[in-house]
């Protein structure tokens, strides 16, 4: 399996790499956002998985996320400095797959990335669900309407995925905070309803003139299966 490290400090990098390499890992290692962002988009390598840091030079690990999560699928793990909430949420809602805090355990690392990987691989087998006129492909994190691609955030198409894979369900408002944004639920927190609105926003109604998601008072959500 095939490593991209993508972090400024020479001397973890070096480490990792060796206990990587030591785990049948081959690793490359970049430690500039910009450059990193040049060899992703040249398309002259691939990876199996991505471990990026926040705090790069030329670009930070959010706006380097930014810039090619909605171009490429591939894994990425986030390294956050002292496991600080706003990173770890921040980075979910841009994209990124797992995350772990620093300093990390190297065979914590090792676990975590192997899961991820593994998870992706599953997931790419069974990549595309439709439901309705409405097909989400988790792989490439496309969202189409009767066709149309659909521009979500990291964090819409997070929860939508969730409601997705449980259509005609009620999802509670705790599992969709968990689950598609990484973080518990905090009281008086709002931010899931305001990521509903922008979603039926951006969705609009089922081709039927009904809407797709349905607010259950004291529940959750439910993405409705059209008739």
């Amino acid at each position: 399996m095939h490593i991209l490290l993508v972090d400024d400090d020479v001397a973890l990098c070096e480490l990792l790499r060796e206990y990587l390499e030591m785990e049948s890992f081959q690793v490359s290692m970049v430690h500039d956002g910009k450059q990193a962002l040049q060899i992703i988009n040249s398309a002259q390598q691939t990876w199996d998985a991505i471990l990026l840091d926040v705090m790069l030079p030329g670009m930070n690990g959010f706006d380097l996320l930014k810039a090619i999560r909605p171009h490429n699928s591939i894994p990425i793990l986030m390294l956050t400095a002292r496991g600080e909430d706003t990173d770890t949420v921040l980075g979910l809602e841009l994209g990124a797959d797992e995350y772990v805090a620093k300093p990390v355990s190297p065979r914590v690392l090792v676990a975590r990335l192997r899961a991820l990987i593994r998870r992706a691989s599953s997931e790419q087998k069974s990549s595309s669900i439709k439901v309705g006129d409405l097909n989400l492909d988790k792989q490439a994190r496309l969202i189409t309407v009767s066709g149309e691609t659909i521009e979500l955030t990291g964090a819409e198409f997070n929860l939508l995925n969730q409601l997705i894979e449980n259509s005609g369900e009620v999802v509670s408002r705790e599992q969709l905070a968990k689950e598609g944004l990484g973080r518990s639920l905090q009281a008086y927190d709002r931010r899931i309803e305001t990521h509903m609105t922008q979603i039926r926003r951006k969705l609009g109604p089922q081709a039927d003139g009904t809407e797709r998601i349905k607010t259950v008072r004291g529940a959750g959500y439910q993405y409705v299966v059209s008739r």
